[in-house]
């Protein structure tokens, strides 16, 4: 994503993301990106970008001519939006064409060709000049379509003006197929949380495509919570200015025969920007399937460039499977740090030895590892309701364990005094 500023007249992108028909690279740098169908067709599942994703089940979103005929005349069909904004956050809806849209960049796969194509208007959420929100400014996003026979195409902006300060939250509940664009841009001096939580119900499919530019010294803090459904989230963060920040987190809780895919891609491009990419996950539970790959590239103009990026799963049960792959591709040498690093294991023996050794039943001891696994991440996201949330979400995962049952069955206080 070297270019962000895009000209959409024209279906496609100029330069190095120009493209004449489909091609599909393993450098996520030098991904085909276009506002044009015909330039992305739908994928096999041999290509890099899908070799991971179960292809039936995100099938619906790759069909633009269903999504086409499922929401004309009705816009987001499958979905509602519910709104609670705070003073200083205002709510537009405009045509596609508005010249506000499509500004980031274009489209990189399928599904974001299918959200971008599928709908002729787009909901804006603007962080007007100045503003301090007092409070979250909150989308809720509902899924209506319990038997996905109207896959939905959505497309947001939520535009951080400058000197502006807040949080925006993407809250997914219900059931539906929905295929999302979400475009983000923080101005020179702004600073912006933006927290997307996909709590849909178990048969819901969803993928969405955040596209994201940071001007000049603007603060960004992306969080994406995947606690349901079958998700496949790709952000791509970039720069244009110099000076940037962001940092970028992602929590997820992976059941069984359920699947959640996360790929931020960060494009460092401009001189002295600062990344940090922590995603943590935990799996369980015949079938659960988690896939993270975490992709940065440096460019050759971005010198003193300071990026990290981490991936942790911990598999709780039999059965589950996580893929983590980082890469990191550097142009230039001049730069302040950069690395990676991914594990995916089993509960810490050594921790359940300190916890049990301390008089700690087994079952608490692992629920305690669990939760404080979490808790390094949970407590960097900043906004309360969404941290309690979390923690009870995955409380009551932890719950179709047997941990929580068994901690109350072995909780000392529950037990008649020993005479």
């Amino acid at each position: 994503m070297p270019e962000l500023s895009t000209d959409h007249s024209s279906a496609t992108l100029d330069g190095a993301h120009s493209h004449g028909g489909p091609r599909y690279v393993s450098s996520r740098a030098d991904r085909p990106t276009s506002f044009d169908p015909a330039d992305i067709p739908v994928p096999r599942g041999r290509e890099e970008e899908w070799r991971f994703t179960p292809m039936k089940r995100f099938a619906p979103l790759f069909d633009l001519d269903a999504i086409r005929a499922a929401t004309a005349g009705q816009g987001d069909a499958g979905v509602r939006i519910e709104t609670d904004l705070p003073d200083g956050a205002s709510l537009e809806t405009v045509a596609r064409s508005d010249a506000r849209i499509g500004t980031v960049g274009a489209p990189v796969d399928r599904t974001g060709i299918t959200a971008w194509n599928g709908t002729e208007t787009a909901t804006v959420l603007t962080l007007e000049p100045g503003a301090q929100l007092e409070r979250a400014a909150r989308l809720n996003i509902v899924g209506q379509d319990a038997q996905l026979a109207r896959p939905t195409a959505q497309h947001i902006l939520i535009a951080a003006e400058a000197g502006s300060k807040g949080t925006v939250v993407l809250d997914h509940t219900g059931t539906a197929a929905l295929t999302q664009g979400v475009e983000v841009t923080v101005a020179d001096g702004a600073e912006l949380t933006l927290v997307t939580v996909q709590g849909w119900e178990d048969g819901a499919v969803h993928a969405s495509n955040h596209r994201v530019k940071v001007c000049g010294r603007g603060v960004l803090k992306h969080v994406v919570v995947s606690l349901g459904g079958d998700v496949r989230i790709c952000p791509d963060l970039g720069f244009s200015g110099e000076g940037g920040h962001i940092d970028a987190y992602g929590v997820y809780f992976t059941d069984a025969g359920q699947h959640q895919e996360h790929r931020p891609y960060v494009a460092h491009t401009e001189p002295h920007c600062y990344s940090r990419v922590t995603y943590k996950g935990a799996l369980q539970g015949e079938g659960a399937h988690a896939v993270w790959v975490g992709d940065c590239l440096i460019g050759q103009a971005a010198r003193g460039t300071d990026t990290y990026e981490l991936n942790r799963n911990l598999v709780l049960t039999e059965g589950a499977k996580a893929d983590s792959v980082p890469n990191l591709e550097i142009e230039n040498g001049n730069i302040e740090g950069a690395g990676h690093a991914s594990a995916t294991g089993r509960f810490d023996d050594q921790q359940l030895f300190y916890l049990r050794a301390r008089g700690i039943p087994e079952t608490e001891a692992r629920r305690l590892v669990v939760l404080g696994f979490f808790n390094e991440i949970v407590a960097e996201i900043g906004v309360d309701e969404v941290e309690e949330r979390l923690m009870a979400a995955i409380e009551k995962e932890l719950e179709l364990t047997g941990l929580i049952t068994a901690r109350t069955d072995q909780d000392p206080a529950a037990q008649p005094a020993a005479e």
